[in-house]
């Protein structure tokens, strides 16, 4: 999980948060770059990734799954072509090494090498990044300036820009960006409701709980390493027991936004009370990360809802570590909303 530190220049990240949405705000992201290489590695991340590679282009990239044979998740990567034989797989910081070992179990006689590359990564969010990039020499494909700059197109949920990736991503930012501190740029992650590797992904998550399946997984390419579970999931419509959603809690400060962190959603009973359910329990869902949003001008969160709970939803909330059932003072409301929070 991950959330703000205590939030006290709010008008810095307002900002911030201004030129990530209506300019051109440029954040530095931490990444973890896995480079596959050698005369099979079409072929061979075609049978690893949830994603169809074949109609990429180089200098072209798509979203992709690195699933465990059961369906599990390891990673969710951005691959990029560098060319016929040659990929980037980045991800968030951290769990390069786990897709690393993860393609290397299946390599077997395969010829391919996969190697961990030191690569900065800068986000560009905001309406004029198509703009300010066609006035730089960043615009062009990738091997300007210092070394391959690959510029990669991004458009989630109503965010919109280009991420620069490669060993020349630093210096080809245009010199009109805006550069924006971690709570405007978590800001716009939550409010947008795009998911990170550590916060709502890890081992224990299924694509389509987090809203993934649609772009990440293709449904017309060949097999692929833990493809059964999507494909079963799928065929059932996607029926999970929980889903990714949006909370907003009202009446909480941008100071002590971070105790939203892991909190505990519960759905409010009768009388002020808590629906306890016929079993005397449980809480609904937990909030995964946190923030204040400018766009809401109110404390934000993302968390995981038990399939139950239809958005929007009334719920009430307590602290991570002092829930419910353990004698916690009485619960603050939030509001369950769908994804996004913020209308592009």
């Amino acid at each position: 999980m991950t959330g703000p530190d205590a939030v006290t220049d709010l008008d810095g990240v307002r900002r911030g948060y201004e030129a990530l949405r209506l300019g051109v705000g440029a954040r530095r992201l931490g990444v973890d770059v896995v480079t596959v290489t050698g005369p099979d590695a079409t072929a061979f991340l075609q049978g690893q990734l949830s994603q169809d590679l074949d109609p990429l282009g180089e200098g072209d990239a798509a979203p992709a799954l690195v699933l465990e044979p059961d369906g599990k998740l390891r990673a969710l990567v951005r691959a990029t072509k560098l060319s016929d034989d040659a990929w980037a797989l980045d991800t968030d910081a951290g769990f390069g090494e786990g897709v690393a070992s993860r393609l290397a179990r299946f390599k077997l006689r395969t010829k391919v090498e996969i190697r961990a590359a030191d690569w900065p990564c800068v986000a560009l969010r905001g309406r004029e990044v198509a703009a300010a990039l066609a006035g730089s020499r960043a615009a062009g494909r990738p091997g300007e300036r210092d070394g391959a700059v690959h510029v990669l197109p991004v458009a989630w949920n109503g965010t919109e820009g280009a991420d620069l990736l490669g060993p020349g991503a630093l210096t080809a930012v245009p010199e009109d960006a805006a550069w924006c501190d971690p709570a405007a740029w978590e800001a716009l992650r939550v409010e947008a409701g795009i998911p990170k590797m550590g916060a709502e992904l890890d081992d224990r998550t299924i694509a389509a709980e987090a809203g993934l399946v649609g772009r990440t997984v293709s449904f017309t390419k060949g097999c692929y390493t833990g493809q059964e579970l999507v494909a079963r999931l799928d065929a059932r419509g996607n029926r999970v027991a929980r889903r990714l959603c949006g909370v907003v809690a009202p009446g909480l400060g941008a100071a002590t936004a971070a105790s939203l962190l892991g909190a505990e959603l519960w759905r409010p009973g009768p009388g002020g009370g808590l629906d306890r359910g016929p079993d005397g329990e449980k809480a609904v869902g937990r909030c995964t990360s946190a923030a204040w949003c400018p766009g809401l001008d109110a404390v934000a969160a993302l968390g995981y809802l038990h399939r139950s709970v239809e958005v929007p939803a009334d719920l009430v909330w307590f602290p991570s570590g002092g829930g419910a059932d353990r004698g916690a003072p009485a619960g603050r409301p939030a509001l369950a909303r769908a994804l996004p929070l913020v209308a592009p």
